[in-house]
């Protein structure tokens, strides 16, 4: 086995970082008007500066923004599509008091959820969503520089058919040709600017895996058995045609927002229909404790795809041990050869501006730990 020069890499990370508060308040200060936002996005940039240089120093192959221009991993994406209403509480995801941090972690009384109401026909804005951001990151750095992107899964699941205008598309067929439309022409100009890795990041087929989160599926009105293929053809849809050197990975997540978790359940639900007819480079998957279940379900990942083992968390500050990642990344080699497998984080360091309940030190040695394991099992 030998390290990969492709995405994803050997040791890779899922994207987001801790957010400076320095930043966070610059943010504050820009929604409540005292300051423009010229001021905020120099701000943005010099703090991205220093994301990226830890990022090089620390000797991760691809790096990103750690989404520091964004109070939310899907929300600021989705929000900017033309014709989505979704309106968000913005001064519960970028508060900075750690006080609120700790309040927070461990209130079981959890948010209203994000629920994007589509009431028209959507769009891609002119000049696309990320590409400016890209162009940006990418003039600091000659690593690859990858982009993160709310899968677009995220526009439909939590609020179903109830959330999507019905004279705008009277039948889903036409709502998610327009959402797949729209990616693929952001994904084009993404290659046009030089982007060669772009990763979807998807709760939905997650939350397939629980329980509870596939009643409430039922509850309006979708199959749960019948998603992972719904969603998989959605995806393929979105991301046709794409820059033949540009590798798509899809990110699953069963919530990771300051530190709390908001499904359980193993892959086995989904796995076979996912991993087969999904048409992407990838997979990081969450496996940082039992609530994601056993490697078993890796038993259908087929030739030609990767599993990015999400075995370190972001959501603890306690550091794991290189033994303990051997072990589980030998285990999952029982299921999927291990030619096939690659190390990451369970999940970006702060999915949401506030951040997990972990420090800049715990993420650079989180990150040193996943570098070092995979030098060693993989070269």
């Amino acid at each position: 086995m030998a390290a990969r020069n492709k995405p994803p890499y050997r040791a890779d990370h899922v994207g987001s970082l801790l957010r400076p508060d320095a930043l966070l308040i610059s943010r504050n200060k820009y929604h409540d008007g005292e300051i423009g936002l010229d001021l905020l996005r120099e701000h943005e940039d010099a703090c991205i500066r220093e994301a990226v240089k830890m990022q090089e120093d620390v000797g991760l192959t691809a790096v990103t923004d750690g989404e520091f221009r964004r109070a939310s991993f899907h929300v600021d994406f989705i929000q900017k599509v033309v014709n989505i209403d979704a309106p968000w509480d913005f001064e519960r995801a970028v508060s900075v008091s750690d006080e609120n941090k700790e309040h927070e972690a461990k209130n079981e009384a959890k948010a209203t959820p994000f629920v994007p109401r589509v009431v028209g026909r959507m769009a891609l804005p002119e000049g696309g969503i990320e590409v400016e951001n890209y162009k940006f990151t990418s003039s600091l750095t000659d690593h690859p520089v990858k982009v993160t992107l709310p899968s677009p899964t995220m526009t439909h699941f939590r609020g179903g058919r109830d959330a999507i205008d019905k004279d705008a598309y009277p039948d889903l067929d036409g709502f998610f040709a327009d959402l797949a439309k729209l990616y693929r022409e952001e994904l084009a100009l993404l290659a046009e600017a030089g982007c060669r890795y772009v990763q979807f990041d998807d709760t939905n087929l997650a939350y397939l895996c629980d329980e509870k989160m596939r009643q409430g599926a039922i509850d309006r009105g979708e199959d749960p058995d019948e998603l992972p293929a719904t969603y998989a053809a959605l995806i393929n849809e979105s991301i046709r045609g794409r820059h033949p050197d540009m590798a798509v990975c899809v990110h699953l997540c069963r919530g990771n927002a300051k530190s709390q978790w908001f499904a359980s359940g193993g892959y086995e639900p989904v796995a076979e229909k996912m991993f087969n007819l999904t048409d992407v480079d990838g997979f990081f998957l969450e496996y940082d404790d039992e609530r994601s279940g056993g490697f078993e379900p890796l038993r259908f990942v087929p030739e030609g795809k990767q599993v990015v083992l999400g075995l370190v968390t972001t959501k603890r500050s306690e550091l794991e041990s290189k033994d303990e990642l051997k072990a589980r990344i030998e285990e999952a080699s029982e299921y999927v050869d291990a030619d096939q497998l690659c190390l990451s984080p369970q999940c970006g360091f702060s999915s949401n501006a506030i951040g997990n309940l972990v420090t800049v030190n715990d993420e650079i040695a989180k990150f040193r730990l996943i570098i070092e394991t995979a030098e060693e099992v993989w070269g």
